[in-house]
């Protein structure tokens, strides 16, 4: 299976797995990563989701382009008849956090994924790269309009027009990569921040996010106003009564999501 998919102590694991093609997407990838979005969208088992490679060269190297051409339908025809355009990233979207554990090659449409998510680790010795200007292309998937918002404008017009490739250590420098991990480290970070984030209270976890990412779209008086509203619509939630509680009695406390 191009994508393996699992759930275990509200924790989800995607695993891009086409390690013989350097986890690059053909359509069967894609089919089945628009099932994966989908999921983590609606299965309220998920509090956190955590996105890696199989194998130890590569995360994701973007499409195939051995085994991809263009549809037959226009671009028009699929973008407004409402089925996907092609991209990695069509319905990609969650309140729930996402955690990107970069094993290797991040490249195209694999670092538009990195970018996507909401924190990124990386193996001493990833690499990252939008390189598509290289073949007479663009980034498709976000990566132009993330990047800058994610680097400073320099840096990322930088990358997007080389196509030049950025170790770990660079990527941390620039701020799209938190932290650089030995190999054997990678899925024990990761696991290590997920569980600290499934730990809390899973209505506020998504509010706080859905708060960073609208807020940054945001006048500052207008986001310091949702902030007033989300904490007005969180304060009589049970897990809010909950926490002050289990603070009070010296325990964990124990939410439901209510």
């Amino acid at each position: 299976m191009p994508i393996d998919f699992s759930v275990q102590d509200h924790i989800a694991t995607m695993v891009l797995n086409r390690p013989e093609a350097m986890n690059s997407a053909d359509r069967a990838m894609r089919e089945e990563i628009y099932v994966a979005w989908e999921r983590m969208r609606s299965d309220p088992d998920i509090h956190v989701v955590v996105i890696t490679g199989a194998g130890d060269k590569a995360f994701c190297t973007g499409s195939d382009l051995k085994n991809t051409m263009p549809p037959k339908e226009s671009f028009a025809e699929l973008y407004f008849g409402g089925n996907s355009p092609g991209t990695m990233m069509h319905g990609f979207g969650t309140d729930r956090p996402v955690i990107c554990a970069v094993n290797g090659y991040a490249v195209g449409g694999g670092m538009e994924l990195a970018l996507a998510c909401d924190i990124c680790i990386a193996v001493e010795g990833a690499r990252f790269g939008l390189t598509e200007a290289r073949i007479g292309s663009v980034p498709g998937s976000g990566g132009v309009q993330r990047l800058p918002r994610t680097i400073g404008k320099s840096d990322a017009m930088r990358l997007l027009l080389t196509g030049d490739m950025v170790d770990a250590e660079e990527a941390r420098r620039m701020g799209f990569v938190s932290e650089v991990v030995p190999r054997a480290e990678l899925m024990p970070t990761a696991y290590r921040i997920a569980r600290r984030i499934a730990e809390n209270a899973p209505l506020a976890v998504r509010a706080i996010k859905r708060m960073v990412q609208q807020g940054m779209d945001m006048p500052l008086p207008l986001a310091l106003e949702m902030d007033k509203q989300v904490y007005g619509l969180l304060r009589d939630t049970e897990d809010r009564i909950e926490g002050r509680l289990a603070f009070k009695d010296k325990r964990p406390p124990v939410y439901r999501g209510k």
